[in-house]
């Protein structure tokens, strides 16, 4: 199962206070008055609460007859005051991994979150489909990893983008051949996040 995107959305009401914790196609993980529970858009109703739509993006929910939109990666307090804080949460999937969806320079990339990187690293192959003109526009630099030292292009990424948070001018390197497998979030970025990890999930809270 992909690991999925998540942003802590608060609210109280004179209704059920509702929380929304994970966010996917059909489907929403809500903590309502406390309790969690998984609901499917157009089911049953969770102590009063119903979950009318739910994308990656936002949910509608149902609450004492009056509709509620709740997006991904806003929040809001007991008195509707927004947060300065955002918060990405993201699920291990089955093999331990935590990913997460985002973009580069504009083009949607799936991130290996890795607090051993010390940087952004992709492949060769990442690089290509992403326009990355990494031999034209990088440095060559030696880089360590997993299976020994390897060589490759220190390059400056225009933007970078995880759970609706832009970055500019993020330094990354691309690794010749098609290794890593997945392109990795590294601590250039994590750095900007304060990093809770909870059993299964990792939450990352911006600083900013």
């Amino acid at each position: 199962m992909a690991a999925l995107v998540m942003a802590l959305l608060t609210a109280a009401y004179a209704d059920p206070a509702v929380r929304v914790l994970a966010l996917f196609p059909g489907k929403a993980m809500l903590e309502v008055d406390g309790e969690r529970k998984v609901l499917a858009a157009g089911g049953k109703a969770f102590h009063d609460v119903r979950l009318l739509s739910a994308d990656p993006r936002e949910a509608v929910v149902e609450m004492a007859g009056q509709r509620h939109t709740l997006r991904l990666g806003s929040a809001v307090s007991a008195n509707y005051a927004p947060s300065a804080r955002r918060e990405i949460r993201i699920l291990k999937d089955p093999k331990g991994g935590y990913f997460v969806d985002g973009l580069i320079n504009g083009s949607p990339v799936r991130f290996l979150v890795d607090t051993g990187a010390t940087s952004v690293a992709l492949s060769e192959r990442h690089a290509a489909g992403l326009g990355l003109q990494h031999r034209v526009d990088g440095r060559p630099v030696g880089v360590g990893t997993a299976s020994g030292s390897a060589l490759g292009h220190e390059i400056q990424l225009a933007s970078l983008s995880v759970g609706g948070i832009r970055f500019s001018d993020v330094r990354a390197v691309v690794i010749d051949g098609d290794s890593p497998r997945f392109v990795l979030l590294g601590m250039n970025v994590l750095s900007r996040f304060d990093i809770d990890q909870r059993e299964n999930l990792l939450i990352l809270r911006s600083k900013f």
